[in-house]
């Protein structure tokens, strides 16, 4: 392997020249993330009632709820931790888009009396075991 300009390149056996390796684009690690997230909130009694769900430019990754709560949940995923931890990402932008996003969410359906803001941060290294670790009750 070798890198040139931010690219991972792979030596084709046999002739000596190197092709671009695909590696998933953020979308596609945004995506398999929240699956991911999905799953561990599903399997610790989480029930899902929305993913991506959005209001004007906001969006908020996982609605759930659990024991009478509904939880806001944002979910990061990193490919590693070079970066840092991927819940450092979470920014006071981040988190007022979420804020304006529950509220209209809960215009819509008044019928929840406690809600909780919830951060899910997932590092998906390939050919590992996903680090999957949930920061409850944000702000």
């Amino acid at each position: 392997m070798e890198v040139k300009a931010g690219l991972i390149l792979q030596l084709l056996p046999g002739c000596g020249k190197y092709l671009p390796m695909t590696q998933p684009n953020n979308q596609e690690t945004g995506k398999a993330g929240e699956d991911l997230a999905s799953q561990y909130a599903e399997s610790r009694g989480f029930i899902l009632l929305h993913r991506n769900w959005r209001y004007r430019h906001c969006e908020v990754d996982i609605i759930a709820h659990k024991n009478n709560t509904l939880h806001f949940i944002e979910v990061k995923t990193r490919t590693s931790f070079d970066f840092g931890a991927p819940e450092i990402r979470v920014n006071k932008a981040k988190l007022k888009n979420l804020k304006t996003a529950a509220e209209a969410y809960l215009h819509l359906n008044p019928q929840w009396k406690w809600i909780q803001f919830d951060i899910l941060a997932i590092v998906d290294m390939p050919g590992k075991q996903p680090d999957i670790f949930m920061i409850e009750d944000v702000f």
